[in-house]
């Protein structure tokens, strides 16, 4: 299996200016080495707004189990309220009445509270009649109960928002919003004023045509900067510590706001639609209310899993194996390059991993010119007879087990790619830019379907980029399979 093309996303490589650093509040670590002013590794679930749904489902909990508790009576309640708080919490969860917009509305979700409790208040009646081998509660004690439990759910809801709503005004979250001028600009006027919504713009993202559209217009006085490239997201994301995103666009009505969109969420930042961006991808919860006339509901999205420490777990032990295995291939091929081509057995070529990062892709020397230990092209002159066998055999990458022993390749992902071609595509395909988001991989899914360096690059972005969405051991045991069945080709890595 070897690398024939090469990935490395540098739109998470945006350079920061090196006199203006980080703020301390950011809590970035630089990286090492070369790439140290590149976007920080994405912290999954950073933007999640899991805390404010703790205190509605305690809210809840508690209303439920004080209704219950004069009905059932002192002989019954122990053993039914248990399961009877537990399946309505479940059906408030299932109708979205704990994922919570920016403006919480009590109202919007009395209703659809009101009838689930009158579900399982009507399951629980006919099941508590059944064990007791008695009637069912009549009609008169459950809707005394139904009242009982609107009142008290209805209070301790109010209470929720009211302290929701008081931390949001005193702790707003910075957030970008992405989208055209009027609505966008219409939209941070509004976040502005009201800061009991709990988010504080700190730029306008405008990508694709209608950056170059709008460039001419001006940004105004009291709005948030305009940020039309990679460079000034990435800025504002770090200086600011963004947790939200909201999209007055569709998020996939072009490849530059797709783009965006898998950055936001690989970054673990809270996805909101606003305006027609939330008519068009669905209803909203019935706890979402509005935002100032802006419709408002969550893209209900998880950051893609990548395997985490098991995958990496996975390519320590293969390494280890591999080298061992391979070391006396590798001592004989060292020595025949030696022989054959003079001093300088390695070549070290720059390449990008994750987060746009670089390290040197270790490989055989092949080429008597390629400049040795040093070199910074390993495909450059012509190879020697040694160099076409090696090539021809798979040998010449035998190398790279070191670099995926030191985290800097994997055994499956995205090809790495050189600094300058990176560059060079990413301005050509705005998808590309989402490939770092996973370690670089001795093969990938774009490599055992034929995609390699002459590939047209969209194809194999898109391909890369279905291949980090849904990440699974099973596709993974796939591509090594394909990979393996492949047969060894006559030119080039």
């Amino acid at each position: 299996m070897t690398t024939d093309s090469a990935d490395a996303p540098p739109s998470a490589r945006v350079r920061l200016p090196s006199a203006a650093p980080a703020p301390a509040g950011a809590a970035v670590r630089p990286p090492r080495g070369p790439a140290r002013e590149t976007l920080p590794p994405p912290r999954p679930g950073r933007g999640q707004r899991r805390r404010a749904a703790a205190p509605l489902l305690a809210a809840d909990a508690l209303a439920t189990a004080g209704a219950a508790q004069p009905v059932l009576g002192a002989g019954t309640a122990p053993l039914a309220l248990g399961p009877m708080v537990l399946g309505l919490l479940l059906l408030h969860s299932r109708a979205g009445l704990y994922r919570l917009g920016p403006a919480p509305s009590l109202l919007g979700a009395l209703p659809a509270l009101l009838g689930r409790a009158a579900v399982c208040w009507c399951a629980a009646a006919a099941v508590l009649g059944a064990v007791r081998h008695a009637p069912a509660l009549p009609p008169a004690p459950l809707a005394g109960a139904l009242a009982g439990l609107t009142t008290l759910v209805c209070g301790a809801r109010a209470l929720v928002h009211r302290a929701l709503r008081g931390a949001a005004r005193r702790r707003p979250r910075a957030t970008l919003i992405v989208g055209l001028n009027p609505a966008a600009r219409q939209l941070a006027a509004v976040l502005r004023a009201r800061p009991e919504y709990g988010m504080r713009p700190v730029g306008l993202v405008v990508a694709g045509a209608s950056a170059v559209a709008g460039a001419g217009e001006p940004p105004g006085d009291a709005g948030p900067p305009r940020l039309t490239s990679p460079q000034d997201i990435t800025r504002a994301v770090i200086r600011h510590t963004v947790r939200d995103a909201v999209f007055t666009v569709p998020p996939h009505r072009d490849p530059h706001t797709a783009a965006l969109l898998r950055r936001f969420i690989d970054q673990g930042s809270a996805i909101w639609l606003a305006g027609a961006a939330a008519t068009l991808e669905g209803r909203p919860p019935p706890s979402a209310g509005p935002l100032w006339g802006f419709a408002c509901r969550r893209l209900d999205t998880d950051p893609p899993r990548h395997g985490g420490a098991g995958k990496r777990a996975l390519d320590l032990v293969l390494a280890a194996v591999a080298l061992l295995v391979t070391a006396p291939v590798l001592l004989v091929c060292a020595l025949a390059v030696r022989l054959a081509d003079g001093p300088g057995v390695l070549c070290r070529e720059e390449h990008l991993g994750r987060g746009g990062r670089g390290f040197p892709l270790l490989t055989f020397r092949c080429a008597p010119d390629d400049g040795g230990e040093g070199a910074g092209a390993a495909d450059g002159g012509h190879p020697s007879r040694v160099g076409r066998l090696l090539r021809r055999t798979r040998a010449a990458g035998l190398p790279r087990w070191w670099n995926v022993l030191r985290g800097e390749l994997s055994l499956v992902g995205p090809a790495p790619e050189r600094p300058a071609a990176a560059e060079r595509y990413t301005r050509s395909c705005p998808e590309y830019g989402a490939r770092h988001r996973m370690a670089p991989g001795l093969t990938g899914l774009a490599q055992v379907h034929g995609l390699r360096g002459g590939s047209p690059v969209v194809d194999r972005a898109r391909f890369d980029n279905l291949y980090i969405d849904t990440w699974s051991w099973g596709q993974d045991l796939r591509i090594v399979l394909r990979a393996l069945a492949r047969p060894p080709r006559r030119a080039g890595r």
